[in-house]
């Protein structure tokens, strides 16, 4: 009961302490709102970039590894000469792999081009991009169909000119009917449509997704369009099993086979790179990391300011209440209720502080943003109130001790 009376009281005082010198708190208080602020509006804007790059990401698929001739680098040199005469994974090291490999939940090859034209009739789409899989593809990475369906297996092993299409190709081509059991044209070749896709949106960075994108049988596209040593780079994905911690068993498996495959001797190098997207992972947590450290540091300074105006807040505070506190003393107010009065009142004014800072945060999601969506999270929202709690208490520690340890006669003579 004494502490629910201590921390009525304390609030109460607060509040007076607002009330009666409204101009001076709201400028001591401003440095903890600006603080507060500005580390979580960075924080707030990273979580949302991260996700929205990850979400942009998703299409490379998880727990996934990838047979190809480069590997991927992010950052310091790449020696490309070393990669550039290894040859192209190929339909045969595919069917090897799918024939042999006893770790993996599926395997695809795919092969990819860009700015296609897709036609009909009239109506044309530039610059789509063009897939060729074979049937597992949709194992290794989900191929959201809304409408329609995806390959059965003999379409794929008998090379069908069949395809599914994104969203937003589906409704240049044919706007205001639906696609399935349409015929468009790429590069002279007549194909049907037997599926589109869920609409996705705009990626990060322009990154590619199935919205502007149609998929093909890998037959097909290999009739079109040269693969192998002289044409298009194809890549096999290899989906690895939810017992696979870390698809180290995979890894392994897949590095041995396609040496085997490709006749390498035991001290040659690898021909192939074997990719994660862990690596895409790593170097986006890497580069958030360090705007998140400049988003503490730039927040901090000003929270410094802040703490220094709430610790100004209390030791005013405190000589203004000098003769209460006496009073209060002289009958039979420990020292510690004295402490705890001051304290809760620092705190409670720098989580004020604090909870402004994080509105304005909130105001910022709500301006409408085309390329993301900034949103705030309760994580940050803990953060925020937590940080504004410790600048409180560090700041209001040193005018609750000396509130406390003053001597009761001295303090109600003073005025």
């Amino acid at each position: 009961m004494i502490y629910l009376r201590l921390i009525a009281e304390s609030f109460r005082f607060a509040w007076q302490a607002l009330r009666a010198n409204l101009l001076r708190t709201i400028l001591s208080l401003l440095g903890v709102t600006i603080g507060i602020f500005a580390i979580i509006s960075v924080f707030t804007l990273v979580d949302s970039l991260e996700r929205n790059v990850r979400d942009s990401m998703s299409f490379i698929g998880d727990k996934v590894l990838y047979v190809e001739k480069w590997p991927w680098s992010f950052g310091g040199e790449y020696p490309w000469w070393k990669y550039f005469k290894r040859p192209q994974p190929n339909i045969h090291e595919y069917r090897q792999l799918d024939r042999n490999l006893t770790n993996d939940a599926g395997v695809a090859i795919f092969a990819n081009r860009g700015s296609s034209l897709f036609k009909h009739r009239n109506n044309s789409f530039k610059d789509a991009g063009l897939m060729g899989v074979t049937y597992d593809y949709n194992k290794v990475t989900e191929i959201p169909v809304a409408e329609g369906r995806y390959f059965v297996p003999l379409e794929v092993d008998a090379a069908r000119n069949v395809m599914i299409i994104g969203d937003e190709v589906a409704s240049t081509l044919y706007p205001g009917q639906s696609a399935i059991g349409q015929e468009l044209r790429v590069s002279g070749h007549k194909f049907t449509v037997i599926g589109v896709m869920e609409k996705q949106g705009e990626n990060m960075f322009g990154m590619p997704n199935f919205d502007q994108m149609g998929i093909i049988p890998y037959g097909s596209f290999s009739k079109m369009y040269a693969t192998g040593p002289n044409g298009i780079g194809s890549t096999i994905a290899v989906k690895g099993r939810d017992d696979d911690l870390g698809l180290m068993e995979l890894e392994y498996e897949v590095r041995g086979m396609m040496r085997n495959i490709r006749g390498l001797k035991p001290r040659d190098e690898d021909s192939f790179a074997i990719n994660r997207p862990e690596m895409a992972t790593q170097a986006i947590t890497g580069l958030f990391e360090v705007i998140g450290l400049a988003g503490w540091v730039i927040g901090g300074f000003a929270i410094l300011v802040g703490g220094f105006g709430i610790a100004n807040i209390m030791f005013v505070s405190v000589k203004e209440r000098t003769n209460i506190i006496g009073i209060q003393k002289s009958l039979g107010a420990k020292n510690y209720f004295i402490l705890f009065q001051f304290l809760f009142e620092s705190v409670f004014l720098s989580v004020i502080g604090g909870g402004i800072g994080i509105m304005l945060v909130f105001l910022l999601t709500l301006i409408p943003q085309d390329m993301m969506k900034i949103s705030l999270s309760m994580g940050n929202i803990i953060l925020g109130l937590g940080v504004s709690a410790v600048i409180g208490m560090l700041s209001g520690i040193i005018p609750a001790v000396l509130a406390s340890n003053l001597d009761p006669v001295i303090a109600i003579r003073s005025k």
